[in-house]
């Protein structure tokens, strides 16, 4: 009888205590499975780390084109090549690599091409020799490509055909640092340019000697990914070995699997591109499926031709996709799995609404940063969600910001002040050996302003994500925004510093205080600017037009100008921001000249009343 009562206790007890935990701790289960995946990443990263003799990225993929080798590694348009074609041809271009005169097996080089099945390769021979990798941006030109190049101390440019007349343009002073210039072409007539593609059809395929690249260890340089600055220009984020690894670790986490293809279509030069997309399937062992650029209106028919699984967003990714007309093959696809940051709430719901049944798997981080979050529940809009073993191993918090100084809030003890559940703040990370910050490139002014002191007590450091960020009351994390001077549009960051710099160049700007403003149905910010005259001069759109296409990628380009006869300043000449952001660019509510960016017209022309309701309607896109 006694026997009978425990067995109904107990039974009763496995009923009732699964339903007790799913009303009373609804997330219990999800947060119990992170642990487990957490685990996962800290034994990965371990096991790698223990490894003799040591093993880093390229480790794994020449694991992968042993185990592999027949299997797709990339698709691009009609081609398709194998792991052990990718192994082969970077083979060959190693081989050709060394043979080069100016080449020297360790030194750093630099990548200047497009997404194409050359760039892996490229990065693949490079690593195979145990030199470090800039990541150029092929937007750039001029002046910040000659400062990206420079800041990795680069003895080596490897450019695209295509991008032959910007790399003419910063020859003079390539050939004055001694730098070696190869282009991908077969033949080149231009001094100071060699060509290599020839040189690469003619070496061997044979593997490269582990020795070569015996030098390198964990905190060895690997890549040089570039971010927007405050000094006006990009700044070269130092991942180094044991980053790669890191990432390498979490992105196994992420549910991508061996028989997955992944489609990429952002830039490899960004962290979201080459980590998550080329060094996420390397991980894994998928099939990369590789577009030169975005295209809202070829992507869910190369999802279909291509079997695509998986793929890569931002935020603008989605709205463009949400903003196609719609087709009854939308749910047509085998599309389970979507991985990227950045996405809004009501975006969220209308892409799972259209194109069925994704998971979309939402995450935070930073290319320099030492904090992330996985939004492992699948609650939309948000980021992740605080969790104790995660905040123990990561530490962070939120601390008061003062916006219009641009600094966080500190108390009487010159401590910061952590926000309150609901509440926006600044998002800070402390610097750990477990979560280090590395910094940038050739700029410790940069790598110091990134670090924050005396946040929680005396003498502790933290990095300064430059994020706000709010935790509800379920202990959800939700992005809010970019303080300083940076924002984000078009999914690219914008610094204001260098886009000020760049008007105030023109010939009729005398000053220009750039900002982000908040255009309905677009993600991030469109670029700002309230400007000033030049003493006698005009405002002419069309040359301002001509030299900002000149001097600037298009997702820096400031959409809405506004003419000012002086430009705000704080008592300590800081620009004020805040204001004109608030008043963003109503013409009703802006007494001052105001000017939009008109493509078609090739100017700047006024903006009327009746261009902003079409803005607000979306009949007028940015």
């Amino acid at each position: 009888m006694e026997l009978f009562f425990i067995s109904t206790i107990l039974a009763g007890a496995f009923i009732i205590i699964p339903f007790a935990l799913k009303t009373l701790f609804p997330y219990f289960w999800m947060d119990l499975r992170y642990v487990g995946v957490l685990v996962r990443i800290l034994v990965s990263y371990v096991a790698n780390r223990r490894r003799r003799p040591p093993s880093f990225a390229l480790e794994r993929f020449l694991e992968q084109a042993s185990a592999l080798s027949d299997k797709p590694f990339v698709a691009f348009g009609d081609e398709t090549y194998t792991y052990a074609d990718a192994d082969r041809e970077s083979n060959k271009i190693a081989n050709a690599l060394r043979s080069q005169p100016g080449y020297d097996a360790g030194v750093t080089a630099a990548l200047f091409m497009g997404n194409e099945p050359r760039f892996l390769f490229t990065w693949l021979a490079l690593a195979k020799l145990g030199s470090p990798v800039a990541l150029l941006n092929y937007n750039i030109r001029s002046r910040s490509l000659l400062h990206c190049f420079n800041c990795c101390k680069a003895k080596v440019l490897v450019a695209a055909a295509e991008l032959k007349e910007a790399v003419e343009d910063v020859l003079p002073s390539l050939m004055e640092q001694g730098v070696t210039v190869l282009l991908l072409v077969k033949s080149c007539d231009t001094p100071g340019i060699v060509s290599f593609s020839d040189k690469v059809e003619e070496a061997a395929d044979t593997p490269l000697p582990r020795s070569i690249r015996s030098h390198v260890t964990f905190k060895s340089p690997a890549v040089y990914i570039y971010t927007s600055g405050t000094t006006g220009l990009p700044k070269a984020a130092l991942v180094d070995q044991n980053r790669l690894l890191s990432a390498l670790a979490v992105i196994s986490a992420y549910g991508v699997k061996s028989n997955d293809v992944m489609y990429v279509n952002l830039p490899l030069y960004h962290t979201a591109g080459f980590l998550v997309g080329f060094l996420g399937c390397m991980e894994t062992g998928s099939t990369l499926v590789l577009k030169r650029k975005f295209s809202a209106s070829q992507f869910w028919d190369d999802c279909r031709k291509y079997n695509v699984t998986v793929i890569q967003y931002i935020g603008e990714v989605m709205r463009y996709l949400c903003c196609t007309p719609k087709r009854d093959t939308d749910k047509s696809h085998k599309v389970r799995l979507a991985i990227g940051n950045g996405v809004r709430a009501e975006v969220w719901k209308e892409f799972l609404s259209r194109f069925g049944n994704i998971q979309i798997f939402e995450f935070y981080a930073s290319t320099e940063g030492n904090i992330g979050f996985l939004n492992y529940t699948g609650k939309i809009g948000a980021v992740g969600r605080v969790h104790f073993l995660h905040k123990r191993l990561f530490p962070y918090t939120l601390v008061k910001y003062d916006t219009e100084r641009d600094e966080p809030l500190r108390d009487a003890n010159g401590l910061c002040i952590e926000t309150s559940k609901g509440k926006t703040g600044l998002l800070v990370s402390k610097i750990t050996d477990i979560t280090p910050f590395v910094g940038y490139a050739e700029n410790e002014e940069q790598t110091e302003r990134k670090k924050l002191r005396n946040v929680l007590k005396k003498g502790d450091l933290y990095f300064n994500t430059g994020d706000l960020m709010r935790i509800d009351k379920d202990n959800f994390i939700y992005f809010q925004d970019r303080v300083g001077d940076t924002f984000r549009w078009k999914g690219e960051n914008v610094a204001t510093t260098e886009v000020s710099d760049i008007l105030s160049m023109s010939d009729c700007l005398q000053e220009a205080n750039v900002y982000g403003v908040q255009v309905p149905g677009h993600e991030g910010r469109a670029g700002m600017s309230a400007a000033t005259l030049k003493n006698g001069a005009r405002f002419d759109g069309s040359k301002l037009y001509d030299h900002v296409v000149s001097y600037l990628p298009s997702y820096a380009r400031p959409r809405f100008i506004r003419l000012q006869s002086s430009v705000e300043v704080t008592a300590t000449f800081k620009q004020m921001k805040a204001k004109l952001v608030n008043q963003g660019f109503d013409p009703e509510n802006i007494q001052e000249p105001l000017y939009i960016l008109d493509d078609r017209a090739q100017s700047y022309v006024p903006l009327t009343a009746d261009m902003y309701r079409s803005i607000l309607s979306g009949s007028m896109k940015l």
